[in-house]
């Protein structure tokens, strides 16, 4: 557990950073500070590890004031992940990710086993272990950022916008390995990112900060959505918000309902119906037009996911229907947006 009490952070300029900030992150969850530019968020973040020390307050992680811990002890047990990774370049990635064990005493050849394990854990293939970080794209730098941070099986992991460098696709890629990974290994992580969709996205609670170091509203997401605390938080969130928190309503209720379906590579046969062409484990590869042309898909859903997902796969298809797959990708169904509207207004009653 990590709690702020009173924290407050001024500079030598006069500048005021963090102002009185009173919060405590749950072990185990991932909480996410959000806010505009010059709100304090990443100033918070380096509190915990000391990388900042506050000016007046009190930082605790687990219980124990961090201005009492010497600084390289207390961040031997803080994984810690930036922007565009910050990786050696003159160290292959099997020695980055290998760098805090071997810090911390373990052999060489017990460092590089950890290594190798956690490359295959963020998902990168071991090939890529005896490679430079300069021969890597964006996001597998990030990957492996993500694993040297979790090398010495820190409880903590700090992660300052760590995935704003890479384009929005690999964007949501990494996102959604952060959750995977932290369904597996259940750290305390605390996550800074001027992003408000990538807010309401990975975090169990989201702080917002203002401008001044003030902490305007620190709730969960859909609460966050549903009962923002003022205006600011409001105008932060969008008024876009109300389509935000259809992320957090399930789509159980949409009935899937069969599609004429077209075998990939087969001849096309004239019809008057839209089509959906399937791959031969009925995964869905686009559609065929009555016209007989062949038109990329729209986005898919999985059945049992939010009930935005199935309205964002209906209205992003170019057939009107929305493709539902399940766990494996395969076809489950569609819908059409009349059939998820009608859900979301007969729960409003």
């Amino acid at each position: 557990m990590i709690e702020f009490r009173d924290v407050t952070k001024r500079f030598d300029d006069g500048t005021t950073a963090v102002n009185g900030l009173d919060l405590v992150v749950e072990a185990g969850t991932i909480t996410v500070f959000v806010g505009p530019s010059g709100c304090g968020k990443t100033t918070s973040l380096r509190m915990v590890n000391r990388m900042i020390d506050p000016t007046s307050g009190t930082v605790l992680v687990d219980g124990r004031d961090v201005l009492g811990v010497d600084p390289p002890t207390l961040r031997r047990g803080i994984g810690y992940v930036i922007q565009q990774a910050g990786l050696f370049p003159h160290r292959t990635v099997l020695d980055n990710v290998a760098t805090v064990p071997l810090l911390t005493g373990w052999t060489r050849r017990k460092a590089r086993q950890r290594a190798a394990e956690l490359l295959e854990l963020v998902g990168l293939p071991a090939e890529l272990g005896r490679r430079y970080p300069v021969q890597l794209s964006g996001g597998q730098q990030q990957r492996v950022g993500v694993a040297r941070a979790l090398a010495a099986d820190p409880p903590v992991l700090l992660m300052d916008e760590p995935f704003s460098a890479v384009d929005p696709v690999v964007r949501e890629g990494l996102q959604d390995e952060l959750l995977r990974l932290q369904a597996e290994l259940d750290k305390t992580i605390v996550f800074v990112t001027h992003d408000i969709d990538e807010a309401i996205r990975i975090g169990e609670k989201v702080a917002v900060m203002r401008t001044g170091g003030f902490l305007a509203q620190y709730a969960p997401p859909a609460e966050l959505l549903t009962r923002p605390a003022d205006d600011f938080v409001a105008s932060f969130v969008g008024k876009d918000r109300g389509y935000r928190r259809l992320s957090f309503v399930d789509s159980s209720g949409v009935e899937v309902a069969e599609v004429p379906t077209i075998a990939e590579g087969a001849p096309v046969e004239s019809s008057s119906d839209w089509r959906l062409v399937v791959d031969a484990d009925k995964r869905p590869q686009g559609w065929v037009a009555p016209d007989s042309s062949s038109v990329p898909g729209g986005s898919l859903y999985e059945v049992g996911a939010s009930i935005r997902g199935a309205l964002d796969a209906a209205l992003s298809s170019p057939s009107g229907l929305g493709v539902a797959v399940d766990a494996e990708g395969r076809l489950a169904g569609v819908v059409t947006a009349r059939q998820v509207l009608d859900v979301i207004e007969s729960r409003r009653g």
